[in-house]
């Protein structure tokens, strides 16, 4: 059979592209297949039949690019989901508009059996909670787009570091990529839950309130996201230094674990990963096995929108388990959500936040 999907907004992660991934002169303009459409339209078995967007330009535009018939296209999401019968649901909005979007496509008439959202999950931990809560009400399953852990890449990294203990008991991580924490920082700090399977435990955080997307994205929303970091200290007892406080130009996506039995060395901007076996006091350099060469912008985060379509195919099918869930997404939010909290308070942060300050919302894209 083949599985029926829609996307609720048109902008650049649904299939438009995006300023500072792509040519300037295409984005807007044609397929990007970096993309959730782009994923459906590499992926066997589903097919994107509808999308809704509340501004009818974005939507025709999107439409005339990705081929969508006429009357597949709708003026807000709650027509769609009131007219369509549809398998999975896209969540492609800007990240405070997550939770709306999510809750309405799993209580909806379209009865999706699931959700694909854009990370971050959401702007409040408290909101994600509730999107987690209502898909496991509606037996939906929650998919949040954290697109480094659908490259094969990270895949084969994460067995070798919990099946044949590539670092043993991991004691420090260094972590680095530009500004703002929301929109850039979920990709370091998801990566880092799923290669260690920890939690945070304490954080203690600085905003900078620079944000040079607004500018370079054109952005009409007053937006919180901004420059940042801190440090942060896993319930498996590893220490965590983040840094998104540098610029675009500036920036390497770096992260650098330091273990009881090696240390590893990533840089996804300069596409260099490298890794040291500790042997007898003394760090050997030792190939990856079974990882050619290092992580790529241009190959491995552009196939992860095929892989995760794929991954969401073999969801509906009932022959894989969500690898991407929302409860997981939530551990990268709640410590991006206690840097602003430690900020503004002057003082460390535990997690799980405890209520109010669940609530704390951070506005992002």
């Amino acid at each position: 059979m083949t599985y029926r999907a829609g996307i609720i907004g048109t902008g650049g992660i649904a299939g438009m592209g995006i300023l500072g991934m792509h040519d300037e002169d295409r984005i807007g303009q044609e397929k990007i297949r970096a993309s959730h459409a782009g994923g459906y339209d590499a992926a066997e078995g589903i097919e994107l039949v509808a999308v809704a967007d509340v501004d009818e330009e974005k939507l025709a535009r999107f439409g005339e690019a990705w081929e969508i018939p006429a009357d597949g296209r709708y003026v807000g999401h709650e027509a769609m989901l009131a007219a369509e019968d549809l398998d999975v649901v896209s969540v492609c909005t800007p990240s405070y508009l997550h939770h709306d979007h999510v809750v309405d496509a799993a209580r909806s008439s379209a009865d999706p059996d699931a959700i694909w959202c854009e990370k971050p999950i959401a702007s409040s931990v408290t909101d994600a909670e509730e999107m987690v809560a209502t898909c496991a009400d509606t037996d939906t399953e929650l998919v949040i787009n954290h697109s480094f852990r659908f490259t094969d890449k990270l895949q084969r990294l994460h067995d070798l570091v919990h099946e044949e203990d590539l670092l043993g008991e991991v004691h420090s991580v260094a972590t680095q990529f530009r500004m703002e924490l929301l929109r850039n920082s979920t990709h370091l700090l998801d990566t880092l839950v799923y290669l260690l399977d920890a939690r945070a435990e304490s954080v203690a955080g600085y905003i900078t309130g620079e944000n040079e997307a607004v500018d370079s994205l054109e952005a009409g929303t007053r937006v919180d996201d901004a420059g940042g970091g801190g440090f942060v200290v896993m319930d498996d007892g590893s220490f965590v230094t983040v840094d998104c406080t540098v610029p675009r130009a500036d920036s390497s996506m770096t992260l650098q674990f330091v273990g009881s039995e090696g240390k590893l060395y990533m840089n996804n901007d300069d596409g260099e990963w490298r890794y040291w076996r500790l042997e007898d006091g003394t760090h050997v350099e030792t190939p990856l096995s079974g990882i050619e060469g290092a992580w790529t912008w241009e190959e491995d985060y552009t196939g992860s929108f095929a892989n995760a379509a794929a991954h969401v195919v073999d969801l509906l099918a009932g022959r894989a388990e969500n690898m991407s869930s929302g409860e997981e997404a939530t551990r990268s939010l709640e410590i991006i959500a206690a840097f602003y909290l430690s900020h503004y308070t002057g003082g460390q942060v535990s997690v799980p936040l405890e209520r109010p300050l669940r609530d704390v919302e951070v506005t992002s894209w």
